[in-house]
């Protein structure tokens, strides 16, 4: 039987991915489920386990939006057999909230 830390939720929300480990990226996905402690989804490219990477997570039903910034580390990059897809998971190991046009990444901010 499968124990976590942190209660999980199902919940799609607009993900945005900003930079994996040394490379600004731009990728929009959708979260699939998320804790206090990390967030899933499912993306069409693998990401590298063990790298960090930074998103951000847009909440929704609220205006101007709510923006979560987040650094994490993935945890698991893999694809099902026969999905066409990759479920990716990593953790939330710091986070901060910010207004919609702050586009500053956490990781150039600590580097």
């Amino acid at each position: 039987m499968e124990q976590r830390r942190a209660q999980r939720y199902k919940l799609q929300l607009p993900l945005q991915i900003v930079q994996v480990g040394d490379r600004r990226v731009n990728r929009d996905e959708k979260t699939r489920d998320i804790s206090s402690g990390g967030v899933s989804f499912v993306s069409p490219d693998e990401v590298e386990v063990g790298g960090r990477i930074e998103y951000v997570i847009t909440l929704s039903g609220s205006t101007p939006p709510v923006r979560i910034r987040c650094l994490g580390k993935v945890l698991r990059s893999r694809k099902p057999e026969s999905a066409v897809t990759y479920e990716v998971a990593m953790t939330m190991e710091r986070y901060q909230f910010v207004k919609s046009d702050e586009v500053e990444p956490l990781l150039a901010a600590t580097a």
